[in-house]
């Protein structure tokens, strides 16, 4: 995209390539760049994990991200168990998920020096995200729209849990509220029990979706010398991915619902049980399914099995079938028969076993950050990359350990006294 941002000191701590600290032959190139967003200041009023999930992610992109906290901080700064380090300066680990590469500074934005502060950020600043209630800005006198009087060229990522109109705009929203409101709920877990999804998927849906408008508004940017204001929601994300579930209601009539590990419309496809764990398959299509029924001994031109269809209505005898055939091996072994015969298939693995998987280190998944609080701590990795087109590496990740609260608020104050 043709992205304009404009090079500005940032005082910060030279960045690190991630290859540096891990134990895996990643290569080295003369030409590393700083990363992308490189250049951009955003100004990130947003607090639990929608928009600081966006806001790291720009930081992780190469932006300068600079955290406008309350006095009392994030309130992610409270959410735990767990919390590590010593008696009287413990530090949530949900606060050091998603606020890497971040500046601290604090502002009781119902003053006047907090409002002045702000102010003075915002005229500097390329992107500004906040994530509060509709019409709280309003309330301590700096509406979304009067940000952009003060910087035509900014790009504003205002993140809500309904949506900024309608009549339901002003209810608070977070996760498991917009997981439930969204249908998500309905179609997860096992039939007749709703489940909320393991992590806060509809934040960071949100976080995610906000991210793609602010880099489209940036590109153009480049071409009018406008900003503008990009607005979603976590109700909106998520029925943003219904994908197939939301056609089956749109366009067939059908209200989904929960079918456990087992995928709606595809068989055999999820999760079954081998002589000692469990496995994961995926047959999507008749080359692989027959080769699957060929392995586990079962006739691919069964008149119940010989297409999807069939499979589908057919699902539970389907079922048995294939769990009487693994019972007979191990997981492991079942694992590499499939890979053989070119069978999708996997294990379902424990975040540690994920996180010291070699698969998951030769992609960068793991990074290590001096805190000054923890020491050496591992974070999880950004999930993008950039190479160029010999296929060497060519940006880097920059690697600065989430913020003490209100840790900048010198270090800020004294670059906007002397940028003016």
């Amino acid at each position: 995209m043709g992205i304009s941002v404009t090079p500005r000191a940032t005082g910060r701590a030279p960045k690190r390539w991630p290859c540096a600290d891990q134990q895996v032959n990643c290569g080295t190139y003369a030409g590393i760049v700083p990363g992308p967003l490189d250049g951009l200041l955003v100004v990130d009023l947003s607090r639990a994990l929608a928009g600081p999930h966006a806001t790291m992610t720009m930081g992780d992109l190469g932006a300068r991200v600079i955290k406008v906290e309350s006095p009392r901080g994030d309130d992610s700064r409270g959410w735990g168990p767990p919390f590590v380090g010593p008696p009287g300066a413990a530090i949530s680990t949900y606060f050091l998920s998603c606020n890497r590469n971040k500046e601290s500074v604090t502002a009781d934005l119902s003053s006047q020096d907090g409002l002045r502060l702000l102010t003075d950020l915002v005229r500097h600043a390329d992107v500004l995200v906040e994530n509060f209630r509709p019409g709280s800005l309003e309330r301590v006198g700096m509406s979304v729209e009067g940000l952009l009087e003060l910087n035509p060229r900014l790009v504003v990522l205002s993140i809500s849990g309904f949506g900024h109109d309608g009549p339901e705009a002003g209810r608070a929203g977070y996760d498991q509220i917009g997981q439930g409101e969204a249908g998500l709920m309905s179609l997860t877990g096992e039939p007749g029990c709703p489940t909320r999804v393991g992590v806060p998927v509809a934040d960071l849906l949100a976080g995610l979706t906000g991210l793609v408008g602010v880099l489209a508004a940036l590109d153009e940017r480049h071409r009018t010398g406008r900003g503008q204001i990009v607005r979603t929601s976590l109700l909106a994300s998520v029925v943003g991915v219904h994908a197939f579930q939301g056609t089956r209601w749109t366009v067939a009539g059908e209200v989904p619902g929960q079918v456990g590990n087992h995928h709606p419309s595809i068989a055999p496809y999820g999760l079954f049980h081998a002589a000692d764990e469990t496995l994961q398959v995926t047959v999507a299509n008749q080359a692989q399914w027959r080769a699957f029924a060929e392995v586990i001994g079962l006739d691919p031109d069964d008149p119940r099995f010989a297409d999807n269809s069939a499979r589908v209505a057919h699902r539970a005898a389907l079922t048995a079938a294939i769990e009487t055939a693994l019972a007979a091996q191990t997981a492991q072994t079942w694992l590499g028969v499939l890979a053989g015969r070119g069978v999708p298939a996997g294990r379902v693995r424990t975040l540690d076993e994920v996180y010291g998987w070699e698969q998951t280190l030769s992609q960068h998944l793991l990074l290590h950050v001096e805190h000054p609080v923890l020491g050496t701590i591992s974070l999880p990795g950004s999930p993008l990359r950039f190479f160029d087109a010999g296929d060497r590496e060519v940006s880097d990740v920059p690697l600065a350990p989430p913020p003490a609260l209100g840790e900048h608020d010198d270090s800020v104050r004294a670059w906007l006294e002397e940028t003016g």
